[in-house]
C-alpha cells in the first residue's frame, strides 16, 4: 500500500475541516469514531456503496480530521481529536453535540 496524504497539524485549515463536515455521512463517521475510537474502514454500516464510503474517508483524511494507518490489508481510521482540539478549540465538541442531537431527534414526517 502506498502512503496516504495526511496533513500535518499545522496544515489543517478551518475551511477544509468545515467543507469535510458539510456532508451528513462524514459527520456520522466522525461521530462513530469519537464514540468508538480507532476502527477499520469496512466496519462502518453507512448504507452506501464501498466506493462512496472510501471517498468520504478520503475527504476526512485529507482535511485533517482523521488519521489512517495500514495494518496488514486493513486501513484503520481514528479521529485526530487532540490535534483538532488544539487547533480549533471547541469546534469538534460543538459538531459532535449537534450530531448527537440530530441523531436522537425524531424523524420529520413528510
Amino acid at each position: 500500500m502506498k502512503p496516504l496524504h495526511q496533513p500535518n497539524a499545522t496544515e489543517i485549515s478551518l475551511p477544509a475541516v468545515m467543507a469535510a463536515l458539510s456532508d451528513p455521512v462524514r459527520v456520522e463517521i466522525v461521530r462513530c469514531l469519537a464514540a468508538a475510537g480507532e476502527a477499520a474502514c469496512g466496519t462502518f454500516e453507512l448504507g452506501i456503496a464501498k466506493a462512496t464510503r472510501s471517498h468520504h474517508f478520503r475527504v476526512l483524511r485529507e482535511a485533517g480530521l482523521t488519521n489512517t494507518r495500514a495494518q496488514g490489508t486493513h486501513r484503520l481510521v481514528s479521529l485526530r481529536r487532540d490535534e483538532l482540539d488544539e487547533r480549533f478549540p471547541g469546534l469538534l465538541d460543538a459538531v459532535l453535540a449537534a450530531a448527537e442531537r440530530d441523531a436522537s431527534a425524531p424523524a420529520a414526517v413528510a
